[in-house]
């Protein structure tokens, strides 16, 4: 059943300029690719805001828009309604759809592609080699491959599969490689987190005030993944350069038995 909005949410905004509000239901259901019903039962659920009222007939404007592409770009990854409802709770009443395209923009996947499915066979074929058991568990546990509930299918991070292919011919143990996993896992996410605070407090209010489109923050964003990734190698490689000089400082100061 669908939701009618509350009639004391329905009243005119005064957030809203008159003059950005320009489409019927109609014409922003056609915009956003959504039914009227859909749109409605959104409305309903507090998702986007109540429309601008001439008369009897409500107008949607560009906030409306950045809260629907948001919400669908939200679902594309993923999130039930309740989580949707929960995030876009914690988007300001009066954020402005500059504001709203931001937090679109910090959806941006940075994995290169999204995973694909694939069944065994297909899996054989790209990566143009036989595959036996042990091959596969290996791959899953790089986390190139991942499992499903269907036997035989799985979901293929293809931008790495080549690196986890040449994995499987150094024959290392796979409670290494699990070992391993998990210490990039851990530590990947504590610096996910960090980096994404930094991003949040200085980098997106630095642009956000500048007035600049939300394009730029997309391109931004998307200048940022490479950068940054590349920090995290140097800092890596340092961090083993310096492991193994202490390694080699302590050995030569070990007594002797």
């Amino acid at each position: 059943m669908i939701c009618a909005m509350p009639e004391s949410r329905a009243e005119s905004r005064s957030d809203l300029s008159p003059d950005e509000a320009t489409l019927t239901v109609d014409e922003l259901s056609a915009r956003v690719g959504m039914t009227v019903r859909t749109l409605r039962f959104y409305a309903g659920r507090g998702l986007i805001p109540p429309p601008v009222r001439r008369g009897r007939v409500g107008y949607y404007g560009p906030e409306h828009i950045a809260r629907l592409d948001l919400v669908r770009e939200l679902q594309a990854h993923g999130f039930t309604l309740s989580a949707i409802e929960g995030y876009l709770d914690r988007i300001p009443s009066d954020a402005s759809p500059q504001d709203i395209a931001l937090h679109r923009t910090l959806l941006t996947p940075w994995m290169r592609d999204l995973p694909e499915t694939l069944d065994r066979a297909a899996l054989v074929r790209r990566t143009g080699r036989e595959l036996t058991d042990d091959d596969i568990e290996m791959l899953v546990a790089l986390g190139v491959v991942e499992p499903t509930p269907d036997e035989d299918v799985f979901q293929v991070a293809t931008a790495h599969l080549s690196l986890g292919v040449e994995l499987l011919d150094l024959d290392l143990p796979v409670d290494a490689v699990l070992a391993a996993g998990r210490i990039f896992a851990d530590h990947g996410r504590a610096i996910a987190e960090e980096l994404t605070e930094v991003f949040r407090t200085k980098v997106w209010p630095h642009y956000r005030d500048s007035g600049g489109p939300p394009e730029h923050i997309r391109q931004l964003v998307e200048r940022f993944k490479p950068v940054t990734i590349q920090g995290l190698v140097l800092a890596y490689e340092r961090a083993v350069g310096e492991t193994q000089r202490d390694t080699i400082r302590r050995s030569r100061t070990k007594p002797r038995r």
